[in-house]
């Protein structure tokens, strides 16, 4: 069976949580938590709010914390939160205002 992808545009604003069982792709502002399988996040996106994942690739602005097993920070994302992991990578140029804490 494959794996189902959502894909929210830049153009699309959301107020209020988003919860998708499988993959989300995200160039869109969010204002509320986002809970996903897996979720990537691209340059022109904007989090306000926590993200709740076993995987998580960010490339825009998160202002909120992340729960998840797995996390990749592109050098075009600007991270303000707490990160609470299992794997952690940075690329350089990242923005970060951030606590670790791995479990």
């Amino acid at each position: 069976m494959s794996e189902k992808t959502s894909v929210l545009l830049s153009d699309v604003t959301i107020r209020g949580n988003v919860v998708e069982k499988e993959k989300l792709m995200t160039d869109a502002k969010i204002d509320g938590d986002v809970s996903a399988d897996k979720l990537q996040t691209f340059e022109g996106s904007e989090i306000k709010g926590n993200i709740n994942s076993s995987d998580v690739s960010l490339g825009g602005t998160l202002r909120g914390n992340i729960k998840s097993d797995k996390i990749r920070i592109k050098s075009t994302a600007d991270v303000d939160g707490v990160l609470n992991q299992k794997n952690l990578s940075i690329e350089d140029g990242a923005k970060l205002k951030i606590k670790a804490e791995t479990y």
